[in-house]
Protein backbone atom coordinates (compact mmCIF):
# COMPACT_ATOMS: atom_id res chain seq x y z
CA UNK A 1 0.00 0.00 0.00
CA UNK A 2 1.78 2.85 -1.07
CA UNK A 3 -0.35 5.69 0.83
CA UNK A 4 1.25 8.12 3.08
CA UNK A 5 0.82 8.27 7.10
CA UNK A 6 -1.06 10.43 8.28
CA UNK A 7 0.48 12.17 11.92
CA UNK A 8 -1.09 14.78 13.35
CA UNK A 9 -0.50 16.76 16.71
CA UNK A 10 -1.94 20.11 18.07
CA UNK A 11 1.52 22.22 16.85
CA UNK A 12 5.42 20.93 16.81
CA UNK A 13 5.59 18.18 19.38
CA UNK A 14 4.68 15.45 17.28
CA UNK A 15 7.82 15.90 14.96
CA UNK A 16 9.28 14.01 18.09
CA UNK A 17 7.21 11.39 16.40
CA UNK A 18 7.65 11.89 13.02
CA UNK A 19 11.73 11.66 13.46
CA UNK A 20 11.44 8.24 14.76
CA UNK A 21 8.53 7.24 11.83
CA UNK A 22 11.05 8.20 9.55
CA UNK A 23 13.70 6.18 11.29
CA UNK A 24 12.19 3.20 11.86
CA UNK A 25 9.90 3.13 8.32
CA UNK A 26 12.40 5.04 5.60
CA UNK A 27 10.55 4.02 2.75
CA UNK A 28 7.11 5.62 3.87
CA UNK A 29 5.49 8.62 3.07
CA UNK A 30 4.03 10.93 5.38
CA UNK A 31 1.64 13.45 5.51
CA UNK A 32 2.27 15.58 8.98
CA UNK A 33 -0.42 18.29 10.15
CA UNK A 34 0.33 20.53 13.45
CA UNK A 35 -2.72 22.57 14.42
CA UNK A 36 -0.53 25.78 15.42
CA UNK A 37 -3.61 27.82 15.37
CA UNK A 38 -5.17 25.95 18.86
CA UNK A 39 -2.20 24.88 20.39
CA UNK A 40 -2.21 23.89 23.13
CA UNK A 41 -4.75 21.17 23.75
CA UNK A 42 -3.71 20.77 27.22
CA UNK A 43 -6.16 23.48 28.42
CA UNK A 44 -9.07 22.76 26.36
CA UNK A 45 -12.16 20.67 26.94
CA UNK A 46 -12.86 17.37 26.31
CA UNK A 47 -15.55 18.53 23.47
CA UNK A 48 -13.05 20.49 21.85
CA UNK A 49 -10.41 18.11 21.60
CA UNK A 50 -12.71 15.94 20.14
CA UNK A 51 -14.00 18.17 17.79
CA UNK A 52 -10.50 19.11 16.94
CA UNK A 53 -9.85 15.61 16.22
CA UNK A 54 -12.69 15.17 13.76
CA UNK A 55 -11.80 17.54 11.84
CA UNK A 56 -7.83 16.37 11.30
CA UNK A 57 -8.90 13.50 10.69
CA UNK A 58 -11.49 14.51 7.69
CA UNK A 59 -8.68 16.55 6.31
CA UNK A 60 -6.29 13.63 6.64
CA UNK A 61 -8.72 11.35 4.79
CA UNK A 62 -8.55 14.30 1.93
CA UNK A 63 -4.75 13.60 1.83
CA UNK A 64 -5.74 9.75 1.16
CA UNK A 65 -3.44 8.39 4.26
CA UNK A 66 -3.85 4.36 4.58
CA UNK A 67 -3.30 5.12 8.39
CA UNK A 68 -3.07 7.76 10.71
CA UNK A 69 -0.68 8.01 14.03
CA UNK A 70 -2.29 10.79 16.37
CA UNK A 71 1.04 11.98 18.05
CA UNK A 72 -0.53 14.39 20.53
CA UNK A 73 -0.45 12.60 24.23
CA UNK A 74 -4.16 14.67 25.26
CA UNK A 75 -6.05 14.01 22.29
CA UNK A 76 -4.81 10.58 22.42
CA UNK A 77 -6.18 10.41 25.72
CA UNK A 78 -9.49 11.78 24.92
CA UNK A 79 -10.24 11.27 21.67
CA UNK A 80 -8.66 8.07 19.90
CA UNK A 81 -11.08 5.78 21.39
CA UNK A 82 -13.79 7.60 20.06
CA UNK A 83 -12.52 8.21 16.97
CA UNK A 84 -11.56 4.12 16.19
CA UNK A 85 -15.44 3.69 17.03
CA UNK A 86 -16.11 6.12 13.63
CA UNK A 87 -13.10 5.88 10.93
CA UNK A 88 -12.41 2.75 8.82
CA UNK A 89 -8.23 2.81 9.29
CA UNK A 90 -6.01 2.33 11.35
CA UNK A 91 -5.27 4.80 13.84
CA UNK A 92 -3.02 4.67 17.04
CA UNK A 93 -2.20 6.65 19.67
CA UNK A 94 1.03 7.43 21.81
CA UNK A 95 0.05 6.40 25.67
CA UNK A 96 -0.08 2.96 25.44
CA UNK A 97 3.41 2.23 23.92
CA UNK A 98 4.61 4.68 25.94
CA UNK A 99 3.11 2.98 29.49
CA UNK A 100 4.56 -0.06 27.80
CA UNK A 101 8.38 1.27 27.85
CA UNK A 102 7.78 2.94 31.25
CA UNK A 103 7.27 -0.74 32.63
CA UNK A 104 9.98 -2.12 31.03
CA UNK A 105 12.48 0.32 32.18
CA UNK A 106 11.81 1.14 35.93
CA UNK A 107 13.66 -1.04 38.22
CA UNK A 108 11.57 -0.36 41.78
CA UNK A 109 8.27 0.31 40.12
CA UNK A 110 8.30 4.26 41.25
CA UNK A 111 7.22 5.52 37.74
CA UNK A 112 6.73 9.48 37.43
CA UNK A 113 4.11 10.54 35.06
CA UNK A 114 4.47 14.39 33.50
CA UNK A 115 1.76 15.70 31.35
CA UNK A 116 -0.75 18.62 30.02
CA UNK A 117 -3.60 19.14 32.70
CA UNK A 118 -6.05 16.82 30.81
CA UNK A 119 -3.80 14.09 29.66
CA UNK A 120 -2.81 14.16 33.70
CA UNK A 121 -6.98 14.15 34.63
CA UNK A 122 -7.51 11.91 32.11
CA UNK A 123 -5.44 8.97 34.42
CA UNK A 124 -5.27 6.83 31.18
CA UNK A 125 -1.22 6.53 31.52
CA UNK A 126 -2.60 5.23 34.96
CA UNK A 127 -4.86 2.90 33.88
CA UNK A 128 -2.42 1.16 31.28
CA UNK A 129 0.33 0.78 34.42
CA UNK A 130 -1.68 -0.66 36.80
CA UNK A 131 -3.27 -2.69 33.89
CA UNK A 132 0.45 -4.21 33.30
CA UNK A 133 1.37 -4.14 36.83
CA UNK A 134 -0.89 -3.41 39.76
CA UNK A 135 2.13 -3.31 41.64
CA UNK A 136 3.21 -0.29 40.60
CA UNK A 137 3.28 3.13 42.45
CA UNK A 138 2.41 6.39 40.22
CA UNK A 139 3.31 9.82 40.45
CA UNK A 140 1.86 12.68 38.68
CA UNK A 141 2.35 16.07 37.37
CA UNK A 142 0.46 18.07 35.33
CA UNK A 143 3.19 20.83 33.22
CA UNK A 144 0.80 22.98 31.39
CA UNK A 145 3.98 26.08 31.01
CA UNK A 146 6.18 23.61 29.34
CA UNK A 147 4.15 23.29 25.60
CA UNK A 148 4.48 27.22 25.55
CA UNK A 149 8.13 27.54 26.45
CA UNK A 150 8.48 24.36 23.75
CA UNK A 151 6.33 26.34 21.04
CA UNK A 152 8.03 29.56 21.89
CA UNK A 153 11.67 28.06 20.93
CA UNK A 154 12.84 28.52 24.77
CA UNK A 155 14.48 25.12 25.05
CA UNK A 156 17.48 25.64 26.97
CA UNK A 157 16.78 29.03 28.64
CA UNK A 158 16.72 30.08 32.18
CA UNK A 159 13.35 30.48 32.49
CA UNK A 160 12.54 27.13 31.50
CA UNK A 161 15.07 25.94 34.24
CA UNK A 162 13.69 27.79 36.71
CA UNK A 163 10.25 26.34 35.45
CA UNK A 164 11.19 22.46 35.37
CA UNK A 165 12.03 22.82 38.63
CA UNK A 166 9.69 23.83 40.05
CA UNK A 167 7.30 21.41 38.53
CA UNK A 168 9.76 18.52 39.45
CA UNK A 169 10.70 19.04 42.84
CA UNK A 170 8.35 17.19 44.65
CA UNK A 171 8.79 14.10 42.25
CA UNK A 172 12.31 13.41 43.08
CA UNK A 173 11.31 12.90 46.99
CA UNK A 174 8.72 9.69 45.76
CA UNK A 175 12.01 7.99 44.57
CA UNK A 176 10.93 7.62 40.97
CA UNK A 177 13.17 5.85 38.19
CA UNK A 178 11.35 6.38 35.53
CA UNK A 179 9.39 9.48 33.94
CA UNK A 180 7.29 9.41 31.16
CA UNK A 181 7.55 12.45 28.98
CA UNK A 182 3.50 12.34 28.84
CA UNK A 183 3.32 14.75 25.83
CA UNK A 184 5.32 14.74 22.50
CA UNK A 185 6.53 18.22 22.97
CA UNK A 186 8.58 17.81 26.34
CA UNK A 187 11.23 15.35 24.75
CA UNK A 188 12.14 18.37 23.02
CA UNK A 189 12.71 19.42 27.00
CA UNK A 190 14.57 16.30 27.96
CA UNK A 191 18.55 18.17 28.56
CA UNK A 192 16.66 20.45 31.10
CA UNK A 193 14.67 17.84 32.44
CA UNK A 194 17.02 15.45 32.96
CA UNK A 195 19.47 17.71 34.79
CA UNK A 196 16.66 18.64 37.26
CA UNK A 197 15.80 15.09 37.68
CA UNK A 198 19.45 13.48 37.95
CA UNK A 199 20.67 10.97 36.25
CA UNK A 200 19.44 7.75 38.25
CA UNK A 201 15.95 8.38 36.64
CA UNK A 202 15.49 7.10 32.96
CA UNK A 203 13.10 9.28 30.62
CA UNK A 204 11.02 7.86 28.68
CA UNK A 205 10.16 8.86 25.43
CA UNK A 206 6.85 7.24 23.99
CA UNK A 207 8.28 8.06 20.09
CA UNK A 208 10.22 5.19 19.86
CA UNK A 209 7.32 2.59 21.11
CA UNK A 210 5.05 3.81 18.74
CA UNK A 211 6.85 4.16 15.60
CA UNK A 212 7.13 0.26 16.60
CA UNK A 213 3.46 -0.16 17.20
CA UNK A 214 3.05 1.68 13.89
CA UNK A 215 5.01 -0.64 11.72
CA UNK A 216 3.64 -3.95 13.31
CA UNK A 217 0.46 -2.84 12.50
CA UNK A 218 0.88 -2.15 8.79
CA UNK A 219 2.53 -5.15 8.50
CA UNK A 220 -0.41 -6.84 10.35
CA UNK A 221 -3.01 -4.85 7.80
CA UNK A 222 -0.31 -5.57 4.90
CA UNK A 223 0.13 -1.97 4.35
CA UNK A 224 3.86 -1.39 4.36
CA UNK A 225 4.90 0.46 1.22
CA UNK A 226 6.29 -1.93 -1.30
CA UNK A 227 6.84 0.53 -4.34
CA UNK A 228 10.66 1.28 -3.95
CA UNK A 229 10.22 4.70 -4.42
CA UNK A 230 11.73 7.34 -1.85
CA UNK A 231 10.02 8.44 0.55
CA UNK A 232 8.17 11.78 0.71
CA UNK A 233 7.28 14.53 3.65
CA UNK A 234 4.20 16.82 3.31
CA UNK A 235 3.31 19.13 5.96
CA UNK A 236 0.15 21.03 6.93
CA UNK A 237 -0.48 23.61 9.75
CA UNK A 238 -3.69 25.47 10.68
CA UNK A 239 -0.99 28.79 11.35
CA UNK A 240 2.07 29.79 11.71
CA UNK A 241 3.96 27.91 8.40
CA UNK A 242 7.15 30.05 8.87
CA UNK A 243 7.56 29.10 12.71
CA UNK A 244 6.72 25.43 12.48
CA UNK A 245 9.43 25.36 9.26
CA UNK A 246 11.74 26.37 11.28
CA UNK A 247 10.93 24.86 14.69
CA UNK A 248 10.97 21.22 12.14
CA UNK A 249 14.23 21.73 10.81
CA UNK A 250 15.74 21.51 13.94
CA UNK A 251 13.70 19.41 15.59
CA UNK A 252 14.08 16.95 12.47
CA UNK A 253 18.14 17.65 12.82
CA UNK A 254 18.81 17.36 9.10
CA UNK A 255 16.74 13.93 8.83
CA UNK A 256 14.92 15.88 5.75
CA UNK A 257 14.87 19.69 4.81
CA UNK A 258 11.72 21.08 5.24
CA UNK A 259 11.12 22.76 1.79
CA UNK A 260 7.60 23.59 2.28
CA UNK A 261 4.58 24.06 4.91
CA UNK A 262 1.21 24.11 3.42
CA UNK A 263 -1.28 26.60 5.84
CA UNK A 264 -4.99 24.99 5.76
CA UNK A 265 -8.24 26.39 7.46
CA UNK A 266 -8.87 23.21 9.03
CA UNK A 267 -12.36 24.72 10.33
CA UNK A 268 -13.30 23.97 6.94
CA UNK A 269 -13.19 20.55 7.94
Amino acid sequence: MNQPIGIFDSGVGGLTVTKEVMRQLPDEDIVYFGDMARVPYGNKSRDAIIRFSRQIYRFLRTQDVKAIVIACNTASAIALEVLRDEVDIPMIGVIRPGAVAAAEMTRNKHIGIIGTQTTIRSRIYNEYLREIDPEIMIVSKACPLFVPLVEEGLLEDRVTEDIASRYLHEMKEYEIDALILGCTHYPLLSHTIQRVMGEDVRLVNPAFETAKSLKELLAENNLLKTDGSPARYRYYVSDGKDRFARFADQTLNCMVSVDAVHEINIEEY
